[in-house]
């Protein structure tokens, strides 16, 4: 694993860089850049990113430079194998890949082991599909700089107290079942005016911030011990968070009993 590289480096910088180029001359021979123009803009330093990153190992290969190699011991579970799960641990070069732990993650199964199972989407911190824990701390892989001290490896398993489908995937069933019973939409009994929309104002806005942002990551709900222990009852950190939004938006104008459902749902508490 430690001495292995991309096939067809060369060639695959050579063909990165060229399409960089060419989008530059007028996209007409990278498709993938004829869309919008922030579109575009992503697309090209995409590109150019690749070619610099292809540049670099070359550089770094015929400078006899030393690699700067970390241990990534990362919690394996096949359901199909009917084994016990176990931590593998896989040996990276970081002056090769990005600098979060998403980086390590994609090139390790791009370039090692392409059977490694993990979610991952935007990459931007705003999906919240990466979500796992990495030495001991629930967060999006995509947010988390990689630990570049290689005297100690980083260990990455998924989000805790939750049934895995395989690897670092857990079943999120039940979260997204109990964010859909809180009913997570603008409730009101007063249209708008016709041909407008509600007004809002600033210092209304200010009120849901903090509250809107959240990207249904699960971390917060997968580290609270209630939700461990009685998760189907108790519906979590991250769907009372979304309740809290709704309820706190001036024009959710229902009556008390018309939201109790959230604070008293059957045999639910919460």
């Amino acid at each position: 694993m430690l001495g292995r590289t991309l096939p067809r480096l060369a060639s695959v910088k050579d063909r990165v860089a060229g399409a960089a180029k060419s989008a530059v001359k007028g996209d007409e021979h990278f498709p993938a850049l004829k869309g919008h123009p922030a579109a575009r803009v992503h697309a090209r330093e995409a590109a150019e990113k690749q070619a610099g990153l292809a540049a670099a190992e070359e550089e770094k290969k015929r400078g006899g430079k030393a690699a700067t190699v970390k241990e990534f011991q990362i919690y394996r579970w096949n359901p199909d194998a009917h084994g016990r799960p176990f931590l593998q641990s896989y040996f990276v070069d970081l002056g090769t890949c990005g600098p979060m732990v998403l980086d390590v993650l994609q090139k390790i199964k791009s370039e090692h082991d392409s059977t490694l199972a993990f979610r991952r989407s935007c990459r931007e911190g705003i999906c919240g599909s990466c979500s796992m824990n990495i030495d001991g701390v629930n967060m999006v892989a995509c947010l988390k700089p990689i630990d570049t001290d290689t005297s100690t490896a980083t260990m990455i398993t998924p989000l805790p107290h939750m049934y895995v489908v395989k690897d670092l995937v857990v079943d999120l069933t039940n979260l997204y079942q109990q964010y859909k019973s809180i009913e997570p939409w603008l409730k009101t009994k007063r249209p708008a005016p016709e041909g407008r929309e509600h007004a809002q104002s600033p210092g209304e806005r200010r009120k849901l911030d903090g509250l809107y942002e959240c990207i249904l990551c699960a971390c917060c709900s997968t580290a609270c011990p209630s939700y461990w222990w009685n998760s189907e009852d108790f519906l979590g950190p991250a769907a009372l968070l979304h309740a809290y939004r709704w309820v706190s938006d001036r024009y959710l104008l229902l009556s008390t009993s018309e939201y109790d459902f959230l604070f008293l749902r059957g045999s639910t508490s919460i």
